[in-house]
């Protein structure tokens, strides 16, 4: 006979498979999950995706009275304790999981509460539009693990019956005591804020490689509809703009968009050694290099997802420079890229 604990990480495992595979959810290596055993929380490992929650071995029990001991004395900079010998590493925000109260807790970048947070004042345009009757709390953008993990502490001692935290320029934070609990509050949300994409009537067309023949080659992005980002002139003139949003968009994409006006300018680029891997050109397509990875094109996805819902108006709250170059220099961050190749 199943313990109660067995059942729940199988309703876990069925949930993360689920929600993995759909894009307005979960883009690739994104998103975490967790649930608490006793003195153990299970929580996903950094670089894996959701969507293998059924085909492989996701999940790394660590140590939680360890960590609630270190929390509660103060220290957010306590390295999680790994109890079997996995390899893998527990996620960088698996403090966030051990300070929310709940069994369950899930975390995730999610489309339609993206779209709102990376705006200026996210806190009231939320408002207006959350009707669900549930508690919950904005934490101002931080960098994810020590910094985070302290804003969340200091908002749930604000608000500690919150079963959501809204992550400005980040995501969102739901806890419950069981999936179902967490999947009903995640779908109020959804519904609360849906936003519909604003995509004009332009066709959307598959263009030639460019540059063939030359020592570097481009093709066209695979993902078709990400063909609007160079075709539609309000949502070019935003990259170099609004182009840094969120972390995980310049953990895998960098710092900067490469725009070109024509395959000129790319090809004076790339007589000057340098060579990117993804290039927006003006009118006539997004191009991405051959080794361009499944993981960077996730993401470029979700940047999409995002920009599509925003209007002409919205003013966008990117990441700084300061806030760009801490993650850039991030250890934690450059093993996750690699594992989530």
């Amino acid at each position: 006979m199943k313990h109660a604990n067995e059942f729940l990480k199988e309703s876990i495992n069925k949930y993360c498979a689920v929600i993995g595979k759909d894009p307005l959810l979960v883009q690739g290596a994104g998103g975490n999950v967790s649930w608490k055993d006793g003195d153990t929380l299970w929580v996903k490992a950094s670089g894996t995706w959701l969507a293998d929650a059924l085909d492989k071995n996701i999940f790394v029990p660590v140590n939680l009275v360890h960590l609630q001991l270190a929390i509660n004395s103060g220290d957010f900079t306590v390295t999680p304790k790994v109890i079997d010998n996995s390899e893998l590493r527990p996620s960088i925000e698996t403090l966030l999981h051990a300070l929310m109260p709940h069994q369950v807790v899930i975390h995730l970048h999610a489309i339609e509460p993206l779209a709102y947070l990376v705006r200026n004042n996210p806190e009231f345009e939320i408002a207006q539009n959350l009707k669900t009757n549930i508690s919950w709390a904005l934490v101002s953008y931080q960098k994810p693990g020590e910094a985070l993990a302290k804003a969340v502490a200091d908002a749930i001692t604000e608000t500690p019956k919150a079963n959501i935290l809204f992550l400005q320029n980040h995501g969102i934070v739901i806890g419950g005591t069981d999936i179902e609990e967490v999947n009903n509050i995640l779908t109020n949300i959804l519904t609360d804020l849906s936003i519909d994409p604003i995509v004009n009537n332009v066709t959307t067309v598959n263009p030639s490689p460019i540059l063939t023949g030359h020592v570097v080659e481009y093709f066209p992005i695979e993902n078709t509809n990400l063909q609007h980002l160079a075709l539609m002139p309000e949502i070019f003139n935003r990259l170099k703009q609004d182009w840094v949003l969120y972390p995980d968009h310049v953990v895998f994409l960098g710092a900067s968009p490469n725009c070109y006006e024509t395959e000129e300018y790319l090809l004076k680029d790339i007589e000057k050694g340098y060579e990117p891997e993804l290039a927006f050109l003006r009118e006539q397509g997004v191009y991405v290099k051959s080794n361009f990875s499944l993981a960077k094109q996730v993401q470029l996805e979700c940047y999409y997802n995002v920009i599509i819902r925003q209007p002409k108006e919205a003013a966008l709250n990117s990441l700084n420079e300061k806030e760009i170059s801490d993650l850039l220099n991030w250890d934690a961050e450059k093993y996750r890229q690699q594992i989530a190749k």
